[in-house]
């Protein structure tokens, strides 16, 4: 199956599967559990972030999972209260201390938090990480365009991935046109809704009823038709499996229409405005 995944070349040549898992609330012995499933199941792509605070068993998994810590690609993020240029670098360093780790694959900004405004402080602490080997290649999550301009311009370093929200209510065409003109690869949090109604989309239902898939399948396979790179949790083996199985089949240009129509002016799930939001 491993070979069967697609994957994505990030500017610095690190490669992405073109689906990962996410890990919030998978914490303690369960949690790594839970990743070392979806290791045997295939996964290779692990994100995880210093405020989920489940590094310890994201590590715990990586060393006792069925395959070499060499075909992982281990991801987290720095916290918004850790934007200081020494404190990131130390912050950098803690999460490796948790995981038992020696780097990180990727490591993320999570926020900008641009009202604190020390995303560019940050951003060059990610730089020196980089460096220094600690992390193999550097990105940002929940950045705008203006907040990548402004990147670019103080730094000349543009991230290889950016993290956001994305989902059917709320699929990102301008971020994502404005991040793969620029060669940054757009990953989707929460891409199957989380915590609202998108899973009992009639459009949504009927495509899947066309190709005897499940509706998260069609709507992870939407994410990869995209260009986007999913990253859904699951904790069952069964929907482990189920998320991972999208690779068999392709949406139809309208099925593609149908779903991306479902897009909303106010389609964010918690209206977490990367412009004014605020993550510690």
């Amino acid at each position: 199956m491993k070979n069967q995944i697609p994957e994505h070349v990030l500017r610095d040549g690190l490669r992405l599967p073109a689906i990962g898992l996410g890990t919030y609330k998978l914490n303690g012995r369960a949690g790594a559990e839970v990743i070392k499933n979806a290791v045997d199941i295939g996964y290779r792509l692990i994100d995880s972030a210093f405020n989920y605070e489940n590094e310890g068993a994201v590590g715990a998994a990586v060393r006792e999972c069925s395959v070499p810590r060499s075909e992982l690609i281990v991801t987290s993020k720095l916290p918004g209260r850790h934007h200081r240029y020494a404190e990131a670098l130390y912050t950098v360093e803690e999460s490796l201390f948790r995981a038992g780790l020696d780097y990180y694959d990727l490591y993320l900004i999570h926020w900008p938090n641009p009202i604190t405004d020390r995303y560019i402080e940050a951003w060059q602490a990610m730089i020196e990480a980089q460096k220094r080997g600690l992390i193999r290649s550097i990105g940002v999550c929940n950045f705008l365009p203006h907040h990548l301009e402004r990147v670019e311009k103080e730094t000349g370093v543009l991230p290889s991935v950016n993290q956001v929200e994305l989902h059917p209510y709320f699929n990102q065409q301008k971020q994502r046109a404005f991040d793969a003109e620029r060669g940054i690869v757009t990953e989707s949090w929460s891409p199957l809704g989380r915590a609202n109604s998108v899973l009992s989309e009639p459009a949504i239902i009927e495509v899947a009823r066309a190709h005897g898939k499940s509706v998260s399948q069609v709507i992870l396979r939407w994410h990869t038709q995209l260009g986007a790179l999913p990253i859904p949790k699951a904790s069952s083996i069964e929907h482990l499996r189920e998320n991972f199985e999208i690779f068999d089949f392709a949406l139809t240009d309208a099925e593609m229409s149908a779903i991306n129509a479902l897009t909303r002016a106010d389609g964010m799930t918690k209206n977490q405005n990367p412009d004014v939001y605020e993550e510690f």
